[in-house]
């Protein structure tokens, strides 16, 4: 019985340490977007958004563990990792902005890394961004 809570357990903090330490691939994350193809995969979601984008950065870095992962403004494109706070499980959204035009609207794509279903946490979050942003006064 002892043997096999040991080894259940082993197999919890090694399931944990792969979530946690296991490298994004970045290339692969920040990859130009396809959304109609990619909004297919598991726990993904896709936005078109009217808002400032500038704005929508900085809200999205005020989000408890996140942080940027490749990108930068001036690029216009931006991937960010969002971890849960219980196992560490990375979600990633990429951002992504049409230099030629002020007027266009922002991509957003925010998906897991692991797993099929992500419960519907990364379409909140986005939601949440959105409403944050259209209801603030500029």
């Amino acid at each position: 019985m002892k043997t096999a809570i040991s080894f259940g357990l082993l197999l919890f903090l090694l399931g944990t340490a792969f979530v946690r330490l296991k490298p994004i691939d970045t290339e692969r994350a920040h990859h130009p977007l396809s959304f109609t193809e990619n909004s297919k995969l598991a726990g993904g979601v896709e936005r078109l958004a009217d808002v400032n984008f500038e704005d929508l950065h900085n809200l999205i870095l005020s989000e408890p563990r996140t942080r940027v992962l490749i990108g930068d403004l001036k690029e216009g494109r931006i991937t960010y990792v969002t971890r849960s706070r219980l196992w560490g499980f990375p979600d990633l959204t990429t951002v992504q902005a049409d230099l030629g035009t002020e007027t266009a609207p922002l991509r957003i794509y925010a998906r897991l890394v692991f797993g099929k279903s992500d419960l519907g946490v990364n379409s909140a979050r986005v939601e949440r961004w959105l409403s944050h942003l259209n209801t603030r006064d500029y």
